[in-house]
This record gives C-alpha cells, sequence and structure tokens, in this order.
C-alpha cells in the first residue's frame, strides 16, 4: 500500500473502448481531433544539445529547478507542445521538450492510422531511456539544475510513466492520459507521479484506470494521484486557449492547475 495515495476520481464511470497495448487492427491509437490551431509564437529557442534537438525556455529568473516536457505523436514542434512548455517555464522551471523522434517524422493529421503500428516500430515511449540522461546531463551540467521533474502527453505520458520506474533521478512525473499496459512491473514507481486522464478518452476505458489504481496500491511505495476530468477527450490538456471549446475551458484549465501544483509541491 502507498503511504498516503492521493487518488482522486471526479466521476465513477465513463465510456470508452478498452484496448491494450499493442493496439489492435481496427482500432484507431492515439487518435485526438487536432483541428484547426492558431499559430503559436515561441518564446524560447531551439538547442542542441549533444545528438538531441530540443525546445529550450527559460523564465525570467535564475532557477535550479527544471522540467522536462515529452511530446505526443505530433512531436517537440507542435505548436501546443511548445505552448505548454513556455507555461512550465513561466511558472519557475527551465523547461526544455526535446525530439524523442530523433529526427524522425512525427506523425500528421494526414497520415494513415493503418500504417501507425509500422511507424512506432522505431519510435517505442519506452525507449527514451538515453535521450532522457542526455537531457538530465544537460539540465545539471548547463542550466545548474538540481530538482529536476517531467511531463509528458500521451506518447509522451507513456515514456513518463517508463521513467518514473527507471530513472531515480527524476523528482517527479506527470503522466497525461498514456496508454496503461498491463504488467506487474509496470507499478513500483521510484517518485512522486500523478496520473491525468480524459473521461471520454477512446483509448483508455474506466476498467483500465480502476486497474493501474488497484495495482500502484499493491506495489507502489511513494505518493501517486490518478485523476480523470469529465468530458474530457484523449489530447485535451494541450490545447491552447484560442482553440479550447467554451465547455472544455475549465477542465482543461484545472488539469494545468492541478499539474502546476504537482509541479511546484514535488520540486
Amino acid at each position: 500500500m502507498c503511504p498516503n495515495p492521493k487518488i482522486f476520481f471526479r466521476v465513477t464511470a465513463f465510456q470508452a473502448r478498452e484496448l491494450s497495448f499493442p493496439m489492435a487492427s481496427d482500432a484507431v491509437p492515439f487518435l485526438y481531433d487536432i483541428g484547426k490551431r492558431t499559430n503559436y509564437v515561441n518564446l524560447g529557442h531551439e538547442q542542441q544539445v549533444e545528438h538531441i534537438k530540443a525546445y529550450v525556455c527559460k523564465p525570467s529568473f535564475d532557477t535550479d529547478k527544471a522540467v522536462m516536457v515529452i511530446h505526443d505523436i505530433y512531436g517537440w514542434q507542435f505548436p501546443d507542445i511548445r505552448y505548454i512548455t513556455d507555461l512550465v517555464a513561466a511558472a519557475g522551471y527551465v523547461a526544455i521538450c526535446p525530439d524523442f523522434f530523433m529526427g524522425k517524422k512525427p506523425w500528421t493529421s494526414a497520415d494513415h492510422w493503418a500504417d501507425f503500428g509500422d511507424w512506432l516500430k522505431d519510435r517505442e515511449p519506452t525507449k527514451v531511456d538515453r535521450e532522457a540522461d542526455v537531457v538530465l546531463k544537460y539540465l545539471k551540467e548547463q542550466c545548474n539544475a538540481k530538482k529536476i521533474g517531467v511531463v509528458g502527453f500521451s506518447w509522451g505520458g507513456m515514456a513518463v510513466h517508463h521513467l518514473m520506474l527507471k530513472n531515480p533521478e527524476l523528482k517527479t512525473g506527470v503522466s497525461h492520459y498514456g496508454i496503461i499496459r498491463d504488467s506487474d512491473d509496470r507499478y513500483n514507481l521510484l517518485n512522486s507521479t500523478f496520473f491525468i486522464f480524459g473521461e471520454k478518452d477512446h483509448t483508455i476505458s474506466h476498467d483500465q484506470v480502476i486497474l493501474l489504481e488497484e495495482k500502484l496500491k499493491q506495489y507502489c511505495q511513494v505518493e501517486y494521484r490518478i485523476k480523470v476530468y469529465p468530458g474530457q477527450v484523449h489530447g485535451f490538456a494541450e490545447l491552447k486557449p484560442e482553440d479550447m471549446k467554451p465547455r472544455d475551458k475549465p477542465y482543461i484549465e484545472e488539469a494545468r492547475k492541478d499539474m502546476m501544483n504537482w509541479l511546484k509541491t514535488h520540486i
């Protein structure tokens, strides 16, 4: 049993298809409607970090706290992920969003979901350890970071879950709607982790979230939290304000505030 676990469900059940990973051939993995996105002017800059390209944004004052932001399938240059990176920096952290695809083409709205399995083969979210170590070294040596956390979205949410099982240097993590794998070695988290889900996420069912809670109670020895946001679909937490629908805005802002509060508490 985790000591003082923080588990909070905004809903008791929601409609979604239960999927395992890898995805069934007739499933549409990670799908969310990116729709029309407004342009976004970056506040940070692109930086070469050894063999990795990265987007870096720093606060207006010196800090020894940093956050690694892990992108979804749309990659490190997607306007929404850069907006999130800038938000994290504005909250007082050195924020860095590396290209975990290592120059490989990100998914686009023009791609066909029938090809997704092949596309994913050399972009596994559980194979990010080497690049994460490079980024951690950069943050410590070049940015003087002493306390480092990680947040990720969808593909990046799975990567966060993986890293919180493997890398003790990451003091805390926030996983946004990362697909849940059912195996006993996925729950012994090394440091505090916050799991964020949408009620109407078609890729992650209510049963899967309940399973995550049960397994964390069984195996986890650190603080964690699980929260589901009413009416929200996969990808909801990344939207810029001008792209939000009025009915979704309160929950998106709540998820964002919850993420920032978690980071403030744990790093």
